[in-house]
C-alpha cells in the first residue's frame, strides 16, 4: 500500500547515511573490539531507587528486561514488548499503537519516560496514538509498579515504563562496542534493521544509532469482527484473515557524545523518529508522526562535603502527528516543551541516605482540524521531591515524598471560552523492605498519591472517532486521589526465585470517563462524560524462575486485577482478566530453546455497554544458535500464536474489530560486539 510522504519527514530526517556510517563503524572496529576486552555498558536500574541499588534491594517491584533477553522478546510497540510481564497488559489498538496498561491503570497514570525524562507526545489522549519511542533501539526497560513510584510524576499512580537506549554514554569508554539486529518474517511480513555503536578513549564517548521499519497489513485468525460483536448490533463479519489498513513504514535514529571523567559525565544528543501507519479503526486513514528530542544530561559524584553528589537531565522535544485521509491532512497535532530535572544526593547521615530534586516541565499543545475535540493547552508543572532510605539491621526503609504546582491554560474552543486551572498535589509513600534470611525477604508500600487532572479530561468537547464517542471533559475537576498498599514476598537462592504481590488501591476521585446514555446529535456518536468517582484496584502478582536440570529452566507467572466503581458498584471498562503462564528455557553452550504459553481466562466481569471477552491459549517458542564467529553473531528463529487461536484483548478499545496476529514465523539475526 502506498501512501504520501510529509516533505518535512524527507527533509528534517535522513536515515540512510546514518546507516552507512554506522555499518562502516561496525565493519573497522570490530577486529579491534575482538582483541580487547569486552566492554559492559552499565544496566543499573535508575528508576525505582535514586540511589541505584539493585533490583533485589529495592522496595517497590520492578522488572527489567535488557540485554539478549529484551533483544528476543522485541516486538513492534512498546505495549507488545512488555505485554504478560505480571501486572502489565497494553492497550492494543492494532498492531502499531500500544502503550502499557499497568494494574488496570493507563493513559495519564501510566509515566512513560525515556532514560529518566518524560516522553512528550500525545500518546496519553488517545489509543490510535503511538508513543514516540520504538523498541528496536532500546538497551533497556524498567517497569516500576504502583504508585510509589511518585518521584518521577504525579501521574505515575499507576507505575513507570522507563527506556534507557545510552543515547548520552554516562560511563568511561575505552575502544568500541555495539549490536546490530536484522529480522524479517512474522504475521506482518515485517522487514526490521537496527545498528548501535559506541566508541569511546576513555575521555570522550559517542553513541550512534539507527533502525527501520517496515511491516504489511497484520495476518488474523479468522474474521476481523468478532461473533460477540455481530450477534450485538449486527457488524458484518468480513476481512477474514487480514486486517486492513494495519500496516507501517517507520525510521529513527540518534547522535549522542560524552565527556567522562572519574566521577561523572556531561554529554548531549538527537534523536529523530518517524512513523507512518494505519489506524485500523478507520480503513481510509492513516498517521504521520514525526518528533525531534534534544537531550541534556550531567552528573558529577564524590564531591565531598554535604552534596555528595548532583545531576542535570534535560529534554527538549517538538513532536507532530497529523492523520491522513486519503492522503489529505484531515487533524494535526502538535506537541512543543521542555522537561527537565536536577537532583542532589547527600552525604550518609548515620545510616540514613538520600536525594531532593526538582523537576519541571513547559509543553504546548496543539489540535488543529476538523477532528480535534481538545482545544490548544499551555501545561507547566513544577515539583519538589525527595527520597530518603534508612537500613536498620535487617529492616530497610524508605520514605519518598512529592509537592507540585501545575497550571493549565487552555485557548478558546468551540464555544469561543479561554480557561485556565491550577492544582497543588501533593504524593507521599512509606515502604520497607525486610530481610527473613539470605532466601527470604518481605516487601510492603503504603502511598498517597495526588494527580493533577489531564488537559483532556478537563477540556475535551468533541467527536473521537477512535473509541467511537463524543467526549465531554470537566473543566471543575479537582485533583484526583488515592490511597494505596502493596506487599511482596520474595525467595530467591541461586538461579531460582520467586516473587509473590498483592495491592490495593483506593480512589476517593477517580477520573474516568463514563457513557452518559445520550447521544450527540451532529456526529451520531454516544456521549461519554469524563466523571469523578470513587473507584478500587486490588490485584495479585506473582513470577518464579527455576532450575530444574542441567541448563533448563521452568518460569512461571501470573496476575490478576478487579476493579470497581464503588458509586454505582459497576466494574470498571477494559480491566485485562486473570492470566497464567509458564516456560522452559534451555541453554547449552550455543544452543538454546524455549516454549513459553500463557493462557489468559474470559473477561465476562464487565462495565456497562462493554462486551465479554472470551479467553485464549498463546503458545510461543523460539530457537537460536550462536555462530562460531569472533563477532558474536546469533541467529534465531521465533514462532508465535502456534494454535492460531483468535487472541483479543480486553484492554483494548479495538478488541472486537481487531484481534492479534495469527501463527507467524519471524526469522533474525543479532550481533554483538
Amino acid at each position: 500500500m502506498h501512501y504520501r510522504q510529509n516533505p518535512r519527514m524527507r527533509s528534517a530526517f535522513a536515515l540512510k547515511p546514518l546507516l552507512v556510517v554506522i555499518t562502516a563503524l561496525f565493519t573497522c572496529q570490530a577486529s579491534a573490539a575482538n582483541e580487547s576486552t569486552a566492554i559492559e555498558l552499565a544496566t543499573v536500574p535508575v528508576t525505582g531507587n535514586p540511589l541505584g541499588v539493585n533490583s533485589d534491594e529495592m522496595v517497590v517491584p520492578v522488572s527489567i528486561l535488557n540485554g539478549r533477553e529484551l533483544s528476543l522478546k522485541r516486538e513492534s510497540t512498546l505495549g507488545d514488548t512488555l505485554n504478560g510481564i505480571p501486572g502489565v497488559s497494553a492497550t492494543s489498538f492494532g498492531p502499531n499503537s500500544s502503550r502499557p496498561v499497568i494494574r488496570g491503570l493507563d493513559a495519564e497514570r501510566v509515566r512513560i519516560m525515556q532514560n529518566g525524562i518524560g516522553i512528550l507526545d500525545a500518546s496519553s489522549l488517545s489509543f490510535d496514538h503511538a508513543v514516540s519511542l520504538d523498541p528496536l533501539v532500546i538497551e533497556q526497560v524498567e517497569v516500576i509498579r504502583g504508585p510509589a513510584a511518585l518521584l518521577y510524576g504525579g501521574s505515575a499512580v499507576g507505575g513507570v515504563v522507563n527506556a534507557i537506549d545510552h543515547r548520552i554514554p554516562t560511563e568511561k569508554l575505552e575502544g568500541a562496542t555495539g549490536r546490530a539486529e536484522a529480522s524479517a518474517g512474522g504475521a506482518d511480513s515485517q522487514n526490521n534493521l537496527a545498528g548501535v555503536i559506541d566508541i569511546g578513549n576513555g575521555k570522550i564517548a559517542v553513541h550512534a544509532d539507527a533502525y527501520t521499519r517496515k511491516t504489511s497489513d497484520l495476518d488474523i485468525p479468522g474474521f476481523a469482527v468478532s461473533s460477540r460483536k455481530n450477534r450485538a448490533d449486527g457488524t458484518v463479519r468480513d476481512n477474514r484473515g487480514r486486517l486492513v489498513n494495519s500496516n507501517a513504514s517507520g525510521e529513527g535514529g540518534a547522535l549522542g557524545a560524552s565527556l567522562t571523567f572519574d566521577d561523572g559525565y556531561a554529554g548531549i544528543s538527537y534523536s529523530g523518529f518517524r512513523n507512518n501507519y494505519g489506524t485500523v479503526a478507520e480503513p481510509d486513514v492513516r498517521a504521520d508522526m514525526q518528533s525531534d528530542r534534544w537531550d541534556f544530561a550531567g552528573e558529577a559524584r564524590e564531591l565531598g562535603g554535604m552534596i555528595e553528589r548532583v545531576k542535570l537531565k534535560l529534554a527538549h522535544t517538538d513532536y507532530q502527528h497529523q492523520e491522513l485521509e486519503n492522503g489529505e491532512v484531515g487533524t494535526t497535532f502538535k506537541n512543543r516543551g521542555l522537561e527537565g530535572s536536577f537532583e542532589a544526593g547527600h552525604a550518609s547521615i548515620g545510616n540514613l541516605k538520600g536525594v531532593a530534586g526538582f523537576q519541571f516541565q513547559n509543553s504546548n499543545f496543539e489540535a488543529l482540524g476538523d477532528e480535534a475535540f481538545v482545544p490548544s493547552v499551555n501545561t507547566q508543572s513544577k515539583a519538589l521531591y525527595l527520597y530518603e532510605e534508612l537500613p536498620l539491621s535487617r529492616l530497610k526503609l524508605s520514605l519518598g515524598g512529592r509537592v507540585e504546582h501545575v497550571t493549565l491554560d487552555a485557548g478558546a474552543f468551540k464555544d469561543d471560552t479561554a480557561r485556565k486551572n491550577s492544582f497543588n498535589p501533593a504524593s507521599y509513600a512509606l515502604g520497607g523492605l525486610y530481610t527473613i534470611n539470605s532466601n527470604w525477604s518481605l516487601a510492603t508500600n503504603l502511598s498517597h498519591n495526588e494527580r493533577a487532572p489531564s488537559y483532556f479530561e478537563l477540556y475535551a468537547n468533541g467527536a473521537h472517532l477512535a473509541t467511537g464517542q463524543y467526549e465531554i471533559g470537566n473543566a471543575n475537576f479537582d485533583k484526583e486521589r488515592s490511597n494505596g498498599i502493596d506487599a511482596q514476598i520474595r525467595w530467591k537462592d541461586g538461579k531460582n526465585s520467586v516473587n509473590f504481590g498483592a495491592y490495593y488501591t483506593r480512589f476517593s476521585s477517580f477520573l474516568g470517563l463514563l457513557n452518559t446514555g445520550d447521544t450527540d446529535a451532529g456526529s451520531g456518536l454516544p456521549i461519554a462524560q469524563f466523571s469523578s468517582f470513587a473507584a478500587t484496584f486490588r490485584g495479585l502478582e506473582a513470577d518464579g524462575r527455576f532450575n530444574i536440570a542441567d541448563y533448563l529452566d521452568l518460569t512461571l507467572r501470573g496476575d490478576y486485577v478487579r476493579a470497581t466503581n464503588l458509586d454505582n458498584s459497576d466494574p470498571m471498562p477494559r480491566i485485562t482478566p486473570f492470566r497464567l503462564g509458564a516456560g522452559l528455557h534451555y541453554q547449552k553452550n550455543s544452543f538454546g530453546a524455549r516454549a513459553d504459553i500463557l493462557h489468559a481466562f474470559g473477561q465476562n466481569r464487565t462495565a456497562a455497554n462493554e462486551l465479554a471477552t472470551d479467553g485464549y491459549t498463546n503458545l510461543s517458542a523460539m530457537v537460536t544458535y550462536k555462530l562460531p564467529t569472533k563477532l558474536g553473531l546469533e541467529v534465531y528463529a521465533k514462532a508465535n500464536n502456534l494454535l492460531d487461536q483468535e487472541i483479543r484483548e480486553h484492554a483494548s478499545f479495538l478488541k472486537d474489530i481487531a484481534p492479534q496476529a495469527g501463527r507467524s514465523l519471524l526469522l533474525g539475526l543479532r550481533a554483538d560486539f
